[in-house]
């Protein structure tokens, strides 16, 4: 039985949610040492993660770790209307600079837009990925669309458990963009 990407999704979703707490946590901490060992990652001026949701590897701990080291750090707030991604700097991550954005993500409450071609380095989410560095989304296109706005020069890393990544993904597209880099755990 081959599956459609709205099947993979609701597979891989279910999985994020009946993974326990400890192991989330656990893993998570696996791909941030992963990611600060990395030569791109202690380069990178202006990185961009994506705050997690509950059952995503887990960003907070290496945001805040990555902004004691001085790095720059930018988040996405959605804008609905457009359907896109706006990069926006982020100084700390105490609540009071933080709001439910779209899809109940959090977001910056008032973060200052920063230009896309600042990035060095982008810490990008998804619900699968595969072992070329194809990436399967929650379907809504907001990163597909952000990736091909970012600079060929930037490097962009994605997140996963092991179990969240497959061995092909059947349904890429020529363009869309490919992950330089999976970290799993």
């Amino acid at each position: 039985m081959v599956l459609t990407k709205e099947d993979l999704r609701k597979l891989m979703s279910e999985k994020l949610k009946k993974q326990r707490e400890e192991l989330r946590i656990k893993r998570s901490l696996s791909i941030k040492d992963q990611l600060f060992r990395l030569k791109v990652f202690k380069e990178a001026r202006m990185i961009m993660f994506y705050l997690a949701l509950k059952t995503e590897v887990q960003t907070r701990i290496m945001i805040e770790e990555a902004l004691k080291l001085g790095k720059k750090i930018a988040v996405p707030a959605c804008d609905i209307k457009a359907k896109k991604i706006k990069p926006c700097l982020l100084r700390n991550l105490e609540n009071r600079h933080l709001k439910k954005g779209a899809y109940g993500i959090s977001e910056p409450s008032a973060g200052r837009p920063i230009d896309p071609a600042r990035i060095d380095l982008f810490i990008v989410p998804g619900l699968a990925f595969d072992l070329s560095g194809n990436r399967l989304g929650r379907g809504l296109g907001y990163y597909d669309r952000f990736l091909n706005r970012l600079p060929e020069s930037a490097h962009k890393i994605g997140l996963a458990f092991k179990f969240q990544v497959l061995k092909h993904l059947p349904f890429c597209l020529p363009h869309d963009i490919r992950m330089d880099k999976i970290l799993l755990a």
